[in-house]
């Protein structure tokens, strides 16, 4: 089994991310998640412009949020970001969001990235190069009855 590949990251609601009343707009969910995701790169080497470096845009095409309970502004989120490991050319990260006060559970969900070639902007249906080293050196080694696609 591939060891699991985590990072959390602690983030301050601001003012402009609430609604008069002072909830935060459903839609800053899904930033907290790109959050989630610029710590994680930063922890493992494995940042937009790393990838971008190596010929590739990692556009999101899926993203899914279940909101469970509402941040205020003041508050502050813990969004941790979990690497699921697949066979495919593909990158998906679970999240959860946690109010760092309360350690309530506040939203989990899950993005996808394809590999797009930056030149030719053409879908890349096999693992890129670098990104086999990158599972390789970090054990994310896909066994036959693990894989997620």
């Amino acid at each position: 089994m591939s060891p699991v590949l985590t990072e959390s990251a602690n983030i301050l609601v601001k003012f402009n991310e609430a609604d008069p009343l002072g909830i935060v707009w459903h839609g800053h969910y899904i930033r907290y998640f790109e959050d989630g995701r610029e710590a994680f790169g930063e922890k493992y080497g494995f940042r937009y412009l790393d990838i971008y470096k190596e010929g590739y845009t990692v556009p999101v095409v899926n993203v899914q949020c279940n909101y469970k309970r509402s941040l205020r502004y003041g508050d502050r989120v813990v969004v941790e970001t979990t690497y699921v490991n697949t066979a495919a050319a593909k990158i998906r990260f679970e999240y959860k969001l946690y109010n760092f006060a309360t350690g309530e559970l506040v939203a989990d969900g899950s993005s996808l990235q394809v590999f797009l070639d930056v030149a030719t902007s053409s879908l890349q249906l096999t693992i890129p190069p670098f990104f086999e080293k990158w599972k390789a050196q970090h054990g994310q080694i896909i066994a036959p009855n693990n894989v997620k696609k």
